[in-house]
Formats: C-alpha cells, structure tokens, sequence
C-alpha cells in the first residue's frame, strides 16, 4: 500500500477501514509499503490495482520478479492511448512473464461473507492455470478455467459499461422487461464487439460474460451501477464521482470502447447512446427512446450450424 497509516492500522486492527470496514482480514496476512517486501518468494502476484496505474506498477515490480513468479491480473480496464488489456500491458513490461487473468461474477463484499462464488481463470499456461486454481479454491469460492485469455478479459472488461446503463434504468423506475431487454442486448452489443477484436463469442457464455453481466447490472453493490443510478437520478458525471468517491472502471471504458467502435465501424446502439448521456448530458429518456427505433436486427448472431452442435 501507498499510505504508512492504512498499513499500521491493517497491521494492528486486522481491518481495511476504507473499502470493506465490516470484515476481518485474515490474521496472516501483512501489509506493507515496500513492494520489494511483498513480491519477494511469492509464488503467485495478484495485480489488482486501477487500470490507468497498472503500466506504472508492473514497471515498479519488473526488476523484483522472477521468470518463475505466476502474474495474475484482476483488473478490469483498458488503457487508453494503446486500447491494451491489463494482460497486455503485462506483456508488453515483462517479456517471458506467466500471465493470467482472474473474472467472473466477484463482488468483494460477497466473497468477504463467503458466499458461495465462482470466477475463472484464464491463460495459455495450462500449469498456470492448474496451480491458481489449486491455490484459491475453497468450499465457497469455486475456480474454473478457459484458455480464452483475451475474451475472458474483454467481458469482465465491456460488462462494466452496460452496468452504468442498468444503474440509470433502475433509478428511472423501468420494470423487469427493460431490464431483461437492457442485458440481453449488451451480450449481443459485446459479442459482436469481441468477435471484431479477435475473441470467440462462446466466451461470453460464461461467468466472465454473462455471469458477471448478470451480477454488475443486477446489483447495487455494483460501483458502475451506482454511477449509473447517480446519472439516472439526474446527477452530472462529477456529481456522480463525487458521490462515489473514485471514478468507475466503466466510465473510462466507455470512452474508449465508443471510439473505438467508431474506428472499426461495430454497430454498438448502447455505448453510442450511453456516450451521449455520460459525456455530453443528453436526456436519458430521449436516449432510450430513439434506441427503440433503431433498425430492426436478429435477436442472436452467432447461432452454430445444427450439425455442430453435437460436436
């Protein structure tokens, strides 16, 4: 950590005040200001810091790891002068490293109160992905594995998006259609996202796709949903920071999802009108109503052949 003070008090009370003050930490576990003290003789290094810090960090630990160390990001974000996932930017700093990505439907406070959980890790390194899984499963946290590293990424990464969209539709009253027509429409919207960036559409199937789309526009606990709900109630974008009191992975997401969107000409309706009401106030019920009138398109894009689906 960054702050002496929250890292002599982690130490003292076993507790992290500022982002889950209801829950005791493990007393093993020690906090520290010296990142040499915290890499050094791990066999595993979760990279779990905000996107826009994640190059600046990975450059810090570069000369502290090891060939052998397992580089594991949680972080769900984009980088904004490269369009890079945090995978991405791993690579690009530490040439040879073991990468992973860790996504999935994992709202911390949950986990904290051992509910039962699942997430997936991903990577080309089938041992990589043996041994996460061996090291964090339990009886409430379950650990399934894809060799689809990109897209698992890319759908922990885009859901956050749509949940600053379910926060606005819950605090506009909208009902149980609105919001069954709002997630199933963002799956296709990142589908066919992920399809034009290189990803396999099946990924999204998933606890990385739909799993955590489901939980993000679902629940309050959400941050980009409470953004959302915050823009929805007719608070400007600083307003809605403010209340929250750090900016939300989805809302610099969005910005470049849209323009890149734009560059490679996907048709995304929901991040184009989305867009406009986070960066440029429009009215958010003109949004959603000029949405409605859109082209009529095929309810799912990407149906296999009937006979593939034996296979």
């Amino acid at each position: 950590m960054r702050d002496a003070e929250r890292v002599a008090e982690i130490n003292t009370t076993h507790f992290n005040a500022r982002y889950l003050p209801d829950y005791p930490l493990a007393p093993t576990l020690e906090a520290t200001t010296e990142l040499k003290v915290a890499l050094e003789d791990a066999e595993a290094v979760f990279i779990s810091v905000p996107s826009h810090a994640v190059r600046e960090v990975v450059q810090q630990s570069a000369p502290l790891l090891t060939p052998d160390q397992l580089l594991i990001s949680t972080t769900k974000g984009i980088e904004a002068q490269t369009f890079s996932l945090m995978s991405e930017i791993i690579a690009d700093e530490i040439a040879g490293a073991r990468i992973g990505v860790l996504s999935g439907p994992n709202l911390a406070k949950e986990i904290a109160r051992h509910q039962l959980t699942a997430t997936v890790i991903a990577s080309q390194d089938e041992a990589l992905r043996q041994r996460i899984q061996q090291l964090l499963h339990c009886p409430y946290f379950r650990v399934y594995a894809s060799s689809d590293t990109y897209g698992v990424e890319l759908g922990g990464t885009l859901k956050n998006i749509y949940a600053i969209a379910a926060g606005m539709s819950a605090a506009l009253g909208m009902g149980e259609n609105t919001r069954s027509m709002l997630m199933t429409r963002s799956l296709a919207e990142m589908s066919r996202f992920a399809v034009s960036m290189g990803a396999n559409p099946m990924t999204f199937l998933g606890l990385a796709g739909v799993g955590d789309l489901i939980v993000t526009c679902m629940s309050p606990l959400s941050r980009n949903f409470r953004v959302g709900f915050a823009l929805g109630e007719g608070k400007s974008l600083e307003q809605a920071v403010s209340v929250l009191g750090e900016v939300a992975e989805g809302v610099n997401t969005l910005r470049q999802v849209r323009d890149k969107a734009l560059e490679k000409d996907i048709y995304m309706p929901l991040v184009t009108g989305l867009y406009e009401v986070v960066f440029n106030g429009a009215p958010v019920a003109a949004i959603a109503r000029s949405m409605m009138v859109n082209a009529q398109s095929s309810d799912v894009e990407f149906v296999l052949p009937r006979d593939a689906c034996g296979q």
